[in-house]
């Protein structure tokens, strides 16, 4: 099938002004080129018995193919770019008889060709080796890929085929051509080709002679099942340069080898670059990366940190290569971790006088001595008093509360339990009420001046445990009351 006409003037268009753009280049020839080749379809699939039933009938077809190409020097060493645009008949043949001396067919000729053109646009990089002194005689190989794109599919049939009833049995001709499909689809040619050229041959002067070979990469055709379909041409080609070939480049000086002319070379001794004018990259910080690759250049490093210090993760001044503790900064004699707490009370080792038992930090790291604080406490709790059959505490309770609370504050790691209890005045029931209101109301006011409540328990007892006479009124007194008990938080 013939691709739309507007894509065809497009590339024919393509075609000319490539043409007209490379010959206005005074570094740049141009020739044009033509010749005949070999082209085939070369398919691979896992259909047992292909090759037997169909593959030994395919066979390769007579293309030709022509075109322009230019030519751009690449440097002084001998290589060349070699752009160009061309034309290119590909595709293949089927061909298949059958014995009618054996057996009847319905066919006994068959034979198919498969007619495809490309535009094609390859792209050379060719070195040549001179066989003359003036450079124009000399033996070329050059390698690159090709893009193709599809300018027509057809196909054209011929057979011999049984006339129906004959007797004895006649075979008639016939032939018939028709358009192929084009487009990315089962049963389509792929609108365009890519693949790898390979060329050898000699330049005389304005002509060259070459033979060539392409193999495509992509697959030409979907058959709709799990196949391999791929271009491939060998053939050779006769090129005429339309311009006098470009005189053999001047060779100048290069000391260092480095590409760099040394009229040019800040650094004639030493290779370089031609970036930093011959000179190799610089170094600034001297550590063996050049700046190009050191990311940290105003700081001597490593090439494993991609020319940085070895990192300091934590900041401790420790490096991470020898800093057991990268996360969490530390000092040097502990290997970059910190001062070791074995007690795991807050206090480190170094300051800590009982490194292994919990204490405060107030007390240097041991345990505070409860037992004195608890007879403080008691003694504290000995004066808060409350109203009779009521949880208001009396006046003078609050600063022995005050004392109280400054003493949980000074050391956290102690708990309180508040033991609330009331003179015999009432029923049990109702003074059980009462004593755990008054030890409520205690707990409610040491929160209330920043000792967190879970720091503090609340129980009460009503009249159990008297500690005074409930037949008088002194004794009755010193009955409503609460005692405190202290406790470490580390036990």
């Amino acid at each position: 099938m013939r691709i739309a006409t507007s894509l065809n003037k497009i590339l024919l268009l393509l075609l000319l002004a490539s043409a007209a753009s490379l010959s206005s280049k005074a570094q740049i020839r141009l020739a044009i080129y033509g010749g005949v080749h070999s082209a085939n379809l070369i398919e691979k699939n896992n259909i047992p018995g292909w090759d037997t039933a169909y593959g030994k009938y395919y066979s390769p077809r007579t293309g030709l193919h022509l075109g322009v190409e230019g030519e751009i020097p690449v440097g002084h060493k001998g290589f060349y770019f070699q752009p160009g645009i061309g034309f290119s008949t590909r595709g293949k043949n089927f061909e298949k008889s059958n014995d009618t001396s054996h057996a009847v067919y319905d066919t006994l000729y068959y034979q198919t060709t498969i007619k495809l053109a490309y535009i094609d646009l390859p792209m050379y990089m060719v070195y040549k080796l001179p066989l003359s002194k003036d450079k124009k005689n000399n033996f070329f190989i050059g390698a690159g890929p090709y893009f193709s794109f599809i300018y027509s599919a057809s196909q054209s049939e011929q057979s011999r085929t049984l006339v129906p009833n004959s007797a004895p049995s006649k075979y008639e001709y016939n032939s018939d051509n028709i358009d192929l499909q084009v487009g990315n689809a089962v049963g389509k040619f792929k609108t365009y080709d890519i693949g790898i050229n390979l060329k050898a041959g000699f330049e005389f002067t304005n002509v060259t002679i070459n033979g060539f070979f392409s193999h495509g990469l992509t697959n030409a055709y979907d058959p709709g099942y799990d196949a391999h379909i791929h271009h491939q041409m060998a053939g050779a080609t006769l090129g005429i340069w339309l311009a006098k070939s470009a005189p053999a480049p001047k060779t100048v000086k290069d000391s260092d080898n480095d590409g760099t002319p040394d009229d040019q070379d800040s650094c004639i001794t030493i290779p370089g670059i031609p970036k930093y004018h011959g000179c190799p990259i610089p170094d600034t910080d001297h550590d063996g990366i050049d700046d190009e690759h050191d990311s940290c250049k105003t700081v001597a490093g490593l090439a494993r940190y991609h020319g940085c210090p070895i990192p300091d993760t934590d900041g401790d001044g420790v490096d991470d290569e020898h800093d057991s503790c990268k996360n969490i900064a530390g000092v040097a004699r502990y290997h970059g971790c910190p001062i070791p707490d074995s007690d795991h009370d807050g206090v480190n080792d170094e300051e800590d006088k009982c490194p292994n038992e919990p204490g405060t930090p107030e007390n240097n790291g041991c345990p505070v001595a409860i037992k004195e604080i608890q007879r403080k406490v008691q003694w504290l709790g000995s004066n808060v008093m409350f109203k009779t059959a009521s949880s208001t505490l009396t006046q003078n309770s609050f600063s022995a509360l005050n004392e109280l609370a400054d003493t949980l504050r000074k050391y956290p790691d102690l708990t309180l339990t508040i033991s609330g209890f009331t003179d015999n005045t009432g029923s049990a029931d109702y003074n059980k009420t009462l004593s755990q209101k008054r030890a409520d109301k205690v707990k409610n006011y040491l929160v209330g001046k920043g000792i967190p409540a879970d720091r503090i328990t609340a129980i009460g007892y009503g009249n159990e445990n008297p500690i005074g006479d409930n037949k008088t009124k002194s004794g009755k007194a010193a009955n409503r009351r609460v005692q405190f008990k202290l406790d470490s938080q580390n036990r």
